[in-house]
């Protein structure tokens, strides 16, 4: 499924003509022009899973925020979004196939160690709240209360379940339980299959990141399942040679000068993989 066909960002010329106009401004920043025009990454034309691919700050994790602030995505965490990012956006066009899907969304690295940590902060306050009740189990266990006012109803109820209830049932009645801790990279990969649903449009930040290799593959499939079945299209940045293995994408070579649309094998990164496993191969016999 493809919801949307081609983005087109502003060339050097824009950009230039632009900054021209604002040169009797000082700044020290124009993030993020200059970004993606100095590697001529000036249009891409989707596929149901696209990929781009490239180093640090080869322009991968710009090129999806604009795509998804032009596209006005949900989003969870924050990004670099600079003074110039609204007149930026005003330059690109995007042509659409379909009505963008309401669910679509954008997923960073972020949003899972967020996603992470949430579930550990819950579980460490139900942890010390656990503590408390017990606390308040014993006072209102043998508390000596007499009842003056409807204003003491509650603290009355209290004092009656205690007394009606082992410490156990009390403690249970009166806190919820932890939330089932899995490790990172179970979180990880339980966090991409929650938000993303069938028929929409998602654009993933290096999505390997916390996962091993068995759950890098496992995405993969799942990503290639949701494209291909259920009415899912993808636009990914990563270096992940799992990930970029996945049948039918189109893979953004940002690495190449000029940008390149490659095979994944012929990628850097997968080769240096190969060369390194080709290296050592006597020892797997």
């Amino acid at each position: 499924m493809k919801y949307v066909d081609f983005f087109t960002f502003p060339d050097q010329e824009v950009e230039f003509d632009f900054l021209i106009k604002i040169k009797q401004t000082v700044y020290n920043s124009f993030y993020p022009f200059k970004t993606l025009s100095k590697r001529q990454f000036e249009r891409i034309d989707f596929e149901p899973i696209t990929i781009l691919y490239g180093g640090n700050g080869s322009g991968k994790t710009t090129a999806l925020n604009v795509i998804a602030e032009k596209l006005s995505l949900q989003r969870e965490a924050r990004f670099n979004r600079s003074s110039f990012y609204e007149k930026y956006l005003h330059f690109c066009e995007v042509e659409c196939a379909h009505k963008i899907p309401p669910q679509s969304r954008i997923i960073t690295s972020d949003d899972v160690f967020d996603y992470i940590l949430d579930i550990r902060t819950l579980n460490e306050g139900i942890d010390e709240r656990r503590e408390e009740v017990f606390q308040e189990y014993l006072s209102n266990k043998y508390a000596k209360f007499q009842m003056r006012s409807m204003e003491d109803y509650d603290q009355l109820h209290q004092i009656l379940e205690a007394r009606k209830n082992t410490q156990s049932q009390y403690v249970r009645n009166e806190l919820m339980g932890n939330v089932r801790e899995y490790s990172n990279g179970e979180n990880a990969y339980r966090y991409f299959t929650e938000k993303i649903e069938d028929n929409g449009l998602y654009l993933l930040d290096e999505s390997e990141n916390s996962l091993s290799p068995i759950r890098q593959l496992e995405l993969a499939q799942f990503l290639e399942d949701s494209a291909r079945f259920f009415g899912c299209q993808f636009i990914i940045s990563t270096h992940s040679p799992f990930l970029l293995a996945m049948k039918g994408a189109k893979i953004y070579d940002l690495d190449a000068e000029p940008l390149d649309i490659k095979p994944w094998t012929e990628l850097s990164n997968v080769r240096h993989y190969y060369d390194f496993f080709q290296k050592h191969k006597d020892e797997f016999q």
